[in-house]
């Protein structure tokens, strides 16, 4: 990954593909800041392969910083030039990264709740890349760094993705010195673009492959004079030989130890240098003192060298750590975001029907575009023409093409099939589905599981006693064979390094988290995987959840005279209108047909408004009844609830009743069985429904529920889980309108339904993506494999150290023996981990 980049007239630029050093015409403008470049200057910087004029050092290191954390857009869409740069070169490599044009790529308003903070909304969440993490120690120390600074109020790192959310005070830290203190401990950030992801997944690889390529060519040529040297000396090798081998040994083990094995001392050296201790701190120290030994025995005749032992065990390392970095991309553990799933232009539609291509980003709601067959799609939008099948795998994890025509929504991140489409957009940028679910997966990345927060604190304490038995083990062999003091010591360090213990749990976490997503639930929420298996009871909304959630309204029943079905049908139309619950889509057809002004939603009741100058409700009986209270009453016909199935809707004024609604919704397929498979997995069901018709106990029936209650308000249901929570029961709430955000909020687990209301959303663990019920017994299923996962790896980790430890004590593991069991038993712990990425439920 390329850093930000610091350039000066005599100092060349860290990414020369981006700093040129020709002089541009010294009559121009500073392409960064506006001002005029003085005659002989010879700042520049390549920008969309243009070389572009600057006018000091300052601005060619800050508009350098851009190109190079991949933001060229900033650029093209910005409004005005920018300031120029002020202070010293520390500051201005990386004060680009302060720029609000900049920030609007990785930076973004936080949503949730932390205690202690009383305006969170204040907040704002950076999404950084960090370059050089090795091992879930380095997550802990970065952690450790970046909250020491004064308004950084939450930090969350991801070992397997290399991503950093950083929850901070915009007014008391600025992002540039959350930037200058990762780079003054030694690690890389730049900011969490698609571009940028990509670019650091191709650079681990090939600095992996060259690191790997040199450790394993050294190894052999190594080995080769150390079998000479072992079956020499038995036959009396010429001493001139002998020493002649050793220094070409020397020669050949020294890139090994000097450049092959540079990430291990880098990151033991920054985190001493911070006063922590990581797993490659042990590790360096194996490969220093076995190499300085040697090295020492070579330049002095004295003693035996390990150049092999040292070469093999750099070169076993590595390889397990590439398999490692190879599985997890495999997996797709290590992904860049779902933005990257974007195309970088689309063909906008002219007024005059000409087609011109732009930049995704330069869309807007409103306007049209065209997709041709294969094209994905950049935005949320309505199709307005054409027919085509749309693939939605990557929202829905359904395969099966989704026919589409005109009236039919489609998504970004889709793709187009066989036919072109005409598309009005309703969302881009940020408001798109697609964004929403990235932002969801950020935010179940800021909260550390229980169990992978104690692997990391294990972890820490367990080099810390690694490093006082390797003294022990010294000082004991000293006493005994000093000779091989010195060895044994470096074999415990070697086969101990605690590389299982740490990823047993994030490994597991990470791919059960990715194959959930891919049946259909996305975990917004980091304590999701751990809290389902203690799960005992799951209770449902209706509307919208266990039923289609796109009712239809099916009659109309006058109970005033002079007043019409299409009167009463187009006032509750009106009421309706700027409501998001799903029972407003019923009428939506009428939207329109009469205005209504002054309108305001009754969590859990129903909407008013004022139609024609008369103040109306629409809902339940007893909230529209209180419209008329203390008025003279307009006689009116049977008010009672009409019998016919369905949900039915009360419309009134001042004067009482005016007419019933009645509206029907769809059971979901899926919602018998996934109720019948959660009571086979000894899980309980229940209806909560603020529903107050006979609409109720017929669902409930009819998807096996027998505990059922209608006509139930937020503060019913919030009281109702607060009992069961007393009685010692853990809860699964799962519904989709503002009515369930209470007891969303207060359930040991939520889940809200992809077609939820935004505040339902954003106060769920976990969003169903599409309809498909099943996919929660799926995932209590999958919870307690993946919990069975990490206690095969705990057990794994703890057993390989506890066979593996005295052996090493005894003297019975040479060093590069410890090197291929320490990597062995990460492999194992990693592949075991992957296997829930391909789980299958069961039937």
């Amino acid at each position: 990954m390329n850093e930000p980049l610091e350039t000066t007239a005599d100092t060349p630029s860290k990414a020369s593909s981006n700093v040129t050093s020709h002089s541009p015409d010294s009559e121009s403008a500073c392409f960064h800041c506006g001002l005029p470049v003085a005659e002989g200057s010879h700042y520049s910087v390549k920008i969309d392969g243009i070389a572009r004029a600057m006018c000091c050092p300052g601005c060619e290191a800050v508009a350098g910083a851009i190109v190079a954390g991949g933001l060229d857009n900033f650029y093209r869409f910005r409004e005005q030039n920018s300031e120029r740069p002020e202070g010293g070169s520390e500051r201005q490599r990386w004060q680009a990264y302060d720029l609000p044009q900049v920030q609007s790529e990785f930076v973004r308003a936080y949503s949730g709740t932390l205690p202690g903070i009383e305006n969170p909304h204040k907040l704002q969440v950076a999404s950084l890349l960090v370059g050089g993490i090795t091992c879930a120690a380095c997550v802990w120390l970065i952690e450790k760094q970046l909250m020491s600074l004064a308004g950084v109020a939450r930090v969350s790192v991801n070992a397997s993705t290399h991503r950093a959310q950083i929850v901070f005070d915009p007014h008391r830290v600025a992002v540039s010195a959350i930037f200058s203190a990762l780079a003054s401990i030694g690690y890389r950030p730049s900011p969490a673009t698609a571009a940028n992801s990509e670019r650091m997944l191709q650079q681990e690889r090939r600095g992996a492959i060259r690191r790997l390529g040199v450790a394993g060519l050294g190894t052999m040529q190594v080995m080769m004079f150390a079998i000479a040297l072992y079956f020499g000396g038995s036959k009396g090798i010429d001493l001139q030989f002998e020493q002649f081998f050793r220094w070409v040994s020397l020669v050949v083990a020294t890139p090994v130890v000097c450049y092959a094995a540079q990430p291990f001392f880098g990151a033991a050296w920054r985190a001493l240098r911070s006063g922590h201790l990581v797993m490659d701190v042990p590790v360096s120290l194996a490969i220093g003192l076995a190499y300085g030994a040697s090295v020492y025995a070579t330049v002095f005749d004295t003693g035996e060298v390990y150049f092999e032992s040292v070469s093999m065990f750099t070169f076993f390392l590595l390889l397990g750590r590439f398999v490692e970095m190879r599985a997890r991309h495999k997996a797709g553990l290590a992904s860049g975001g779902l933005a990257q799933l974007l195309p970088l232009a689309a063909l906008r539609l002219g007024r005059d029907g000409e087609v011109e291509s732009v930049p995704v980003a330069a869309l807007a709601e409103g306007e049209s575009i065209l997709l041709r067959p294969g094209d994905t799609v950049p935005v949320d939008g309505v199709v307005t023409e054409g027919a085509s099948g749309v693939d939605e795998s990557v929202l829905t994890g359904e395969s099966a093409l989704q026919q589409k025509q005109a009236g039919s929504a489609v998504f970004a991140g889709s793709v187009n099939g066989d036919s072109p489409l005409t598309v009005r957009i309703t969302a881009a940028g940020s408001g798109t589905r697609l964004s929403t679910i990235e932002k969801l997966v950020e935010q179940a990345q800021l909260d550390k599981p229980a169990q992978a927060a104690l692997a990391d604190r294990i972890a820490g304490r367990f080099i810390a006693a690694v490093l006082m038995i390797s003294v022990a083990a010294f000082v004991f062999w000293w006493q005994q064979a000093p000779e091989r003091a010195f060895w044994v010591a470096l074999s415990v360090l070697v086969v101990t390094c605690p590389c299982a213990l740490s990823l047993a749990t994030p490994a597991a976490l990470a791919a059960a988290t990715l194959r959930l997503q891919q049946l259909g639930l996305l975990v917004a929420r980091g304590h999701v995987l751990e809290a389902l298996p203690r799960v005992t009871r799951v209770i449902f909304d209706k509307t919208g959840t266990l039923t289609e959630g796109a009712p239809q309204l099916r009659a109309v029943h006058p109970l005033r005279t002079g007043i019409s079905e299409e009167a009463a049908r187009d006032i509750a139309a009106a009421l309706e209108a700027r409501n998001n619950h799903p029972l407003a889509r019923a009428f939506r057809p009428w939207f329109g047909n009469r205005a209504a002004d002054g309108l305001r939603s009754v969590t859990g009741c129903g909407v008013e408004g004022r139609c024609d100058g008369q103040v109306y409700r629409l809902g339940a009986p007893g909230f529209v009844l209180e419209l008329a209270a203390g008025a003279t009453a307009i006689p009116v016909a049977d008010p009672k609830v009409p019998s016919a199935q369905g949900q039915w809707l009360m419309l009134g004024d001042q004067r009482g009743p005016v007419a019933w609604l009645g509206l029907g919704d769809a059971l979901r397929p899926t919602a018998p069985d996934a109720v019948a498979m959660l009571a086979a997995q000894g899980v309980n069901s229940e209806l909560l429904s603020g529903d107050q018709s006979a609409e109720v106990p017929r669902v409930a029936e009819c998807v096996g529920i027998a505990e059922y209650r209608a006509g139930a308000a937020p503060e019913h249901k919030l009281r109702r889980l607060k009992a069961l929570q007393g009685e010692g029961e853990r809860v699964l709430m799962i519904g989709d309108g503002i009515n369930d955000v209470p007891v969303l909020s207060g359930a040991d687990v939520s889940v809200a339904m992809m077609s939820a209301a935004d505040l339902a959303q954003s106060r769920a663990d976990a969003i169903l993506l599409q309809g498909d019920l099943q996919a929660l017994p799926r995932a209590f299923a999958l919870a307690g494999k993946c919990r069975t996962i990490i206690r095969q790896n705990l057990g794994w980790a703890i057993l390989y150290n506890a066979l593996a430890l005295p052996l090493a004590f005894l003297g019975l593991v040479p060093p590069w023996a410890a090197a291929i069991g320490m990597s062995l038993s990460s492999l194992i712990v990693v592949i075991n981990a992957l296997r829930l990425s391909r789980w299958q439920p069961l039937g």
